[in-house]
């Protein structure tokens, strides 16, 4: 897996801050969720390094989290003869935003947005996605839209898409519960492949669980790659 996704993904979805402690960079999230909130490792670690990043988290009041990429094989199997769990494996897609975009979308359907209407805060906030993300999305400084989605003449789902060096990632894409199934998301992923190709993105991406299988089923029909895979590891008791 390339890691200039990881570039990526904390400049479209950035933490609060971002330091570094010995071979460990260190983010403070703020609430906004694991990605923002994962330790990670610029290069080489030992076990004697581990306890370095532990201060670090601690000092900012974060739980015990570490984002594990591909290349950290030996860190991975050092955290779990600590006790650390593997949790939220992800899976990174990535697509044309021209073979995304194609196809129809129904009048007013879609719109576009420069900030977080009301309405789509309301609907981000029935899935689970508060101020704390909010202000994520608020923080990213390059080229950005909020998207909304339209069913059954009513608002029924978001999304955030943003750029960083030439790459488009969508995060947040939610849609009302009660209506799954009726193809908004295919529509609201249409609507960011459009805004990305206009952008002149190279790529469209973003980040899925693997266990989230609907969403897995409709990337994939939509032309979209797994480029590569990460997870986290963490204490039950942090």
């Amino acid at each position: 897996m390339d890691n200039r996704y990881f570039d990526v993904v904390d400049a479209t979805w950035p933490p609060y801050a971002i330091t570094h402690a010995g071979p460990w960079l260190i983010r403070e999230g703020r609430g906004g969720g694991k990605r923002v909130s994962a330790a990670s490792a610029t290069g080489p670690v030992t076990e004697t390094d581990i306890p370095q990043a532990l201060d670090a988290m601690r000092a900012i009041g974060q739980g015990q989290l570490f984002m594990l990429r591909p290349d950290d094989t030996a860190l991975d199997q050092m955290l779990e003869t600590q006790g650390y769990e593997v949790i939220d494996p992800v899976h990174v897609y990535s697509g044309d935003p021209a073979v995304i975009g194609a196809g129809e979308i129904p009048r007013v359907t879609t719109f576009e947005s420069e900030t977080p209407l009301a309405i789509m805060q309301e609907i981000w906030a029935e899935g689970g996605i508060g101020p704390d993300r909010l202000a994520v999305m608020a923080r990213a400084q390059g080229p950005k839209t909020y998207l909304l989605g339209r069913t059954n003449d009513r608002a029924a789902g978001v999304a955030y898409v943003a750029m960083h060096d030439g790459v488009a990632m969508l995060h947040a894409l939610e849609v009302l519960e009660k209506f799954h199934g009726n193809g908004l998301g295919r529509h609201l992923m249409r609507a960011a492949g459009r805004w990305a190709a206009a952008q002149g993105a190279r790529e469209l991406t973003l980040l899925v669980t693997r266990r989230n299988v609907p969403a897995n089923a409709l990337y994939s029909s939509l032309g979209m790659q797994v480029v590569g895979d990460y997870h986290y590891r963490i204490k039950d008791s942090a």
